[in-house]
């Protein structure tokens, strides 16, 4: 991930712990893929991925879990290149 400039870097540690508390999930599969996420970027995340990570977020379980495993892709609202970062780090974990 590159490091973000100070106008991309989300600065708001309350906005990135209420994204924290919405992460967690009804898959325990999908709870520590996010728990890793956080773990690994959540200090260094601009933005556009606090917005990437909350359209997202949005989805079903079930949904998120296929676009995590690849067995799906981003469609619609999703195919954009914040989107694409923020599932491709989330796919490394």
């Amino acid at each position: 991930m590159n490091e973000p400039t100070a106008s991309e870097h989300q600065a708001d540690p309350h906005r990135r712990a209420r994204l924290r508390w919405r992460a967690r999930r009804g898959l325990l599969e999908n709870d520590l893929i996010f728990e890793r996420f956080f773990e690994r970027y959540e200090q260094n995340l601009s933005d556009a991925d606090v917005g990437a990570l909350t359209a997202l977020l949005e989805l079903s379980d079930n949904e998120l879990m296929d676009l995590l495993m690849a067995r799906a892709e981003p469609e619609g609202e999703l195919t954009n290149p914040a989107t694409r970062h923020i599932l491709a780090l989330l796919r490394s974990c």
